[in-house]
């Protein structure tokens, strides 16, 4: 498989950077899709403390996990406590994926709201195996092309069901960023993002996209990336 090269930026702080890109989104009113995960949530800090009005933006997620929005592994907590909640005027539409129905009918209701949609910009984290959203090696989920949303079982921890969109919805956003840090994720990034595309690493897939990816990385993530 071909694609585009990513475009890379390694930053001390790359969740100052990407709460800025957060910011333009929301004050350009546009579609944002966030993410979960341990890195964005400085980022969403930031951008709620520079940008209290999303009043003309529609906020989605990328993928949930299969529980209550209460639940400290829910991905919509993570955005309603570091965003959401100290936002002075709320999104105009806020899609949050309902983890606590049956994940079938939860991906099916987020399958239907996404008719139509063009995602403007979508946030993206990257697991140690090379996931995004909840797209994992050798998962089904992959071949799904006939359907926006889908539901299924984790690759990692924490092993609950999951409803993910599925690879062509990521792939068709005007714009696709990635925030990643840590050495835990070195070898992650290294392979998706510096090496072939594969289905092995889910996230290289989304450099199948007419979009640029953006990548920002602070040292530790990068450091097994080739000069």
């Amino acid at each position: 498989m071909t694609g585009s090269l990513p475009d890379l930026h390694v930053l001390d702080d790359p969740a100052d950077r990407v709460a800025d890109l957060l910011v333009e989104a929301a004050r350009a009113g546009q579609s944002i899709v966030l993410t979960g995960g341990s890195a964005p949530g400085r980022a969403y800090e930031l951008a709620a403390a520079r940008e209290p009005d999303w009043s003309t933006s529609t906020v989605w997620w990328g993928d949930e996990r299969c529980v209550p929005p209460g639940d400290d592994r829910s991905n919509y907590k993570l955005a309603h406590e570091t965003l959401l909640s100290r936002l002075e005027k709320q999104p105009r539409e806020l899609h949050r994926i309902r983890g606590e129905l049956a994940p079938d009918e939860a991906a099916r209701e987020l399958d239907g709201s996404l008719d139509g949609v063009q995602l403007d910009f979508l946030l993206l984290g990257l697991g140690p195996d090379g996931h995004c959203a909840s797209l994992f090696p050798g998962s089904p989920q992959l071949d799904v092309t006939d359907r926006r949303a889908v539901a299924g079982p984790a690759g990692l921890e924490p092993f609950v069901e999951r409803v993910t969109m599925t690879l062509p919805v990521l792939q068709a956003a005007k714009r696709i960023v990635f925030i990643v840090t840590g050495d835990q994720k070195a070898d992650a990034v290294a392979l998706a993002f510096g090496g072939e595309i594969s289905r092995k690493i889910p996230a290289s897939l989304t450099r199948l996209s007419e979009s640029v990816v953006a990548v920002y990385l602070d040292p530790a993530a990068s450091a097994k990336l080739l000069p």
